[in-house]
C-alpha cells in the first residue's frame, strides 16, 4: 500500500469524524479533505474543479433558483389554500398533506416546499388541537418519499446521474433516463404513505409546546374589522356567521354606533357596519385581513391596492416619539407608508378604536406595510421583530409561467426533446425578462454550501478511483458478503450507505459508497446500473435521523423531537425501503434482465 492510498484512506476517515462530530462543518470538511489531496498531488485542479463543468451540477443550483421563485410568488401557497380548505380530520390532512409534497417533491426541490408548507401545519393542528409534532415528520417523509420518483426529485440522484457520466468515458456504464427511479419510487410512496397513516403515526410523540414557543402563542394582538354594507353576515347572528370558532382567533366584542357590545354571545345579531374586535396571534391574524371578503380593515385602505406589501411584527422604542400619541396624532400612515392592524401590550387587554389607543414603550404593533417601510422608518421609533407574511399580488401569468414552464422543461427533458438544462435555462431568461424574479436576487437564494459539498464530492470520487482505495474497499466488501451471494451483497450495501447518510448526510455517502458499489458490480462482471441506483435510493430515503437529510433538520425544533423520534419511526420505513428496493432491482435487472 503505498502513500497516496494510505493518504487517501485518511481522508476518508477524516471526512467520516468530522461530519458526524460535526466538527468544522459539511463544506469546510471537504474543503480540508480535498485541499490535502491536492497538495499532495493526489488530485489535480483541474480534477478538483471538474465538477464544475458537470451539468447535473448546474441543473440543481438552476431547480434549487426555481423552487425559491416559485415559494416566494406564493404560487404553491394558493394551491395549499384550495386542498386543504375541506381537511377535517388527522387522517385526511395528514394523507392530502404527504399527496401533495409528495407530488411537487418528485418534480421540484423539497427543502422550499416543506418551508411553504410548515406554516399550514401550524395553523391546522392550532384549528384542531392536534400537536405539530404528530405532522411534521410526515411532511418531511413525504418530501423525501417523492424525492425519489425521478431522476430530478433530489440532488442526490442528480449527483448519482453525474457520476455515471463521469464514468461512462472511462467504462461502458448504461445512462440512467428520467424515470429510471420511479419502478422502485413510485411503489415506495405508495408503501410509505400506508406505513404512515397505520402504524407511522402512532409511534409519533404528541409534544406539547416548549416555554418559548407558550409564550409566543400568547402574545394576542388585537384587530378591527369592519362589516361591509354589502355582506352576507349582516343580520346574522354570530355563531351563523362563524365568527365563533374561528381557527386561532377570537371575538372580543363588537363595536356599534360608537357603543361597545362587550358581553358578544352567540345569539348577537351583527349590522352593517359594525367594527368586530377579535384577538390572534401574529399569522392568523395575517391569513384573516389578506383573505376575509366581507369584512373592511380601516386602517389598511388603499395599502391594499399596492403591487407589494407584507405584513411586519415591530416593537416601540423606549425614547421613541411615537409614545402618547395616538395613531393619528402621529400621522403613522403618510410618515410609514404602513397601517397598524393590531396592537399587543404585555397580555393587557386593549379596548376601544386602535386609532385612539395611545402608545406605550414596549408595545408590539403588526402592521400592514407597503415597500417604503424601511426606508421611512426612523430607527429609534420602533424596532423590527419578523416579517409575518409577504402579500405581494399574485399575476396569473406569473402562475402560468413558473408552474407551466416547470412542466414543459420537465416534460421535454423526459422525452429527449429538449436537455433539462437547456429548458431551464430557457425559462429563467422568460422569468427574468418579464421581470418575475430579479436578477439582483438570484445569488441569494443559491445554496453555495450544497454547491461546493456537491464538486468536492465528485472530485473524492476521483481520488478513490485514480489509487484503488474503491476496489481494494469494493473487494474486501465482496470477500466478507460473498457467503450470502447477490442479494447480500445489495442488501450489504444498501444498510452501510442508509447508515453512513444517516449520520454524515446523503451527500457525503454517495461520495464515498458510489465508486465502492461501481467497483464491487464491475469487479463481479454484474450490472452496474442497480448497485448504483442503490446507492441513490439508500442516501436520498434517509429517514433514521434528524442530521441526515435537511428536510429533517427543518422540522426537528418546530415538532419538538428528541433523536430517538425519528429512529423510532422511520428504522422499520427503512427496513421497508431497503426489503422493497433490492428486490424489485435484483428481480428488474438480474431476473428479467431488464435493460435501461
Amino acid at each position: 500500500m503505498d502513500f497516496n492510498t494510505i493518504l487517501v484512506f485518511i481522508v476518508l476517515a477524516f471526512i467520516l469524524v468530522s461530519l458526524y462530530k460535526e466538527i468544522v462543518g459539511p463544506a469546510f470538511t471537504f474543503i480540508i479533505a480535498i485541499g490535502t489531496l491536492g497538495v499532495f498531488g493526489i488530485l489535480s485542479p483541474k480534477e478538483i474543479l471538474s465538477g464544475f463543468a458537470n451539468e447535473n451540477v448546474m441543473i440543481i443550483i438552476l431547480l434549487l433558483l426555481l423552487g425559491d421563485i416559485i415559494r416566494r410568488n406564493s404560487v404553491i401557497e394558493l394551491i395549499f389554500d384550495l386542498v386543504f380548505k375541506k381537511a377535517t380530520s388527522y387522517k385526511k390532512f395528514m394523507f392530502q398533506m404527504m399527496s401533495l409534497v409528495a407530488a411537487f417533491s418528485a418534480f421540484l426541490n423539497n427543502t422550499p416546499l416543506v418551508a411553504v408548507m410548515m406554516p399550514y401545519v401550524n395553523s391546522w393542528s392550532k384549528k384542531t388541537g392536534i400537536a405539530q409534532s404528530k405532522l411534521l415528520i410526515p411532511l418531511s417523509y413525504a418530501a423525501i418519499l417523492g424525492g425519489t420518483v425521478t431522476i430530478i426529485g433530489t440532488s442526490t440522484n442528480l449527483i448519482v446521474k453525474g457520476m455515471v457520466e463521469d464514468q461512462m468515458i472511462i467504462k461502458d456504464l448504461p445512462m440512467l433516463h428520467f424515470f429510471e427511479f420511479a419502478w422502485v419510487g413510485i411503489p415506495m410512496v405508495i408503501i410509505g404513505f400506508v406505513y404512515m397513516l397505520t402504524v407511522g403515526h402512532r409511534l409519533l410523540p404528541s409534544n406539547c409546546k416548549t416555554k418559548d414557543e407558550k409564550e409566543k402563542s400568547n402574545r394576542k394582538y388585537t384587530v378591527e374589522a369592519q362589516i361591509r354594507p354589502d355582506s352576507n353576515l349582516v343580520w346574522k347572528t354570530v355563531e351563523e356567521a362563524e365568527l365563533r370558532d374561528l381557527p386561532g382567533l377570537f371575538l372580543v366584542e363588537i363595536i356599534r354606533n360608537d357603543i361597545d357590545l362587550v358581553a358578544v354571545t352567540p345569539e348577537t345579531v351583527l349590522a352593517a357596519n359594525d367594527i368586530l374586535v377579535f384577538a390572534g396571534d401574529t399569522e392568523t391574524i395575517a391569513d384573516f385581513v389578506n383573505n376575509n371578503s366581507e369584512l373592511i380593515f380601516p386602517q389598511v385602505g388603499m395599502l391594499k391596492k399596492k403591487k407589494h406589501t407584507e405584513m411586519v411584527e415591530v416593537v416601540i422604542s423606549h425614547n421613541s416619539t411615537l409614545i402618547n400619541k395616538t395613531v393619528k396624532e402621529a400621522n403613522f400612515r403618510s410618515k410609514y407608508d404602513a397601517a397598524i392592524i393590531a396592537i399587543h401590550r404585555n397580555g393587557e387587554k386593549l379596548r376601544g378604536k386602535i386609532g385612539e389607543i395611545k402608545f406605550k414603550a414596549g408595545d408590539a404593533l403588526l402592521l400592514f406595510a407597503g415597500e417604503d417601510l424601511t426606508n421611512r422608518a426612523d430607527i429609534y421609533d420602533f424596532y423590527f421583530i419578523s416579517k409575518i407574511k409577504d402579500l405581494s399580488e399574485i399575476k396569473p401569468y406569473k402562475s402560468i409561467i413558473l408552474l407551466g414552464g416547470t412542466a414543459l422543461a420537465i416534460a421535454l427533458s423526459a422525452l429527449h426533446i429538449l436537455p433539462l438544462f437547456h429548458g431551464l435555462t430557457i425559462l429563467f431568461i422568460l422569468i427574468l425578462s418579464l421581470g418575475i424574479a430579479s436578477p439582483k436576487d438570484l445569488h441569494k437564494s443559491i445554496d453555495f454550501n450544497l454547491a461546493i459539498i456537491i464538486v468536492l464530492s465528485l472530485a473524492l470520487g476521483i481520488a478513490m478511483r485514480k489509487t484503488g482505495v474503491a476496489q481494494m474497499i469494493g473487494q474486501e466488501f465482496i470477500n466478507i458478503m460473498m457467503p450470502l451471494g447477490l442479494i447480500g451483497i445489495m442488501f450489504g450495501i444498501y444498510f452501510i450507505t442508509a447508515i453512513l447518510a444517516s449520520f454524515i448526510t446523503n451527500l457525503a455517502s454517495v461520495a464515498i459508497m458510489f465508486p465502492i458499489s461501481l467497483s464491487v458490480a464491475l469487479d463481479m462482471g454484474w450490472n452496474p446500473t442497480p448497485f448504483v441506483l442503490i446507492v441513490a435510493f439508500a442516501s436520498a430515503a434517509n429517514f433514521m435521523t434528524p442530521i441526515g437529510y435537511q428536510t429533517n433538520l427543518m422540522v426537528y425544533g418546530p415538532g419538538g423531537y428528541k433523536f430517538k423520534d425519528y429512529f423510532r419511526v422511520g428504522f422499520p420505513l427503512t427496513i421497508l425501503y431497503m426489503i422493497v428496493a433490492v428486490t424489485i432491482l435484483y428481480n428488474l435487472y438480474f431476473v428479467y434482465n431488464w435493460q435501461t
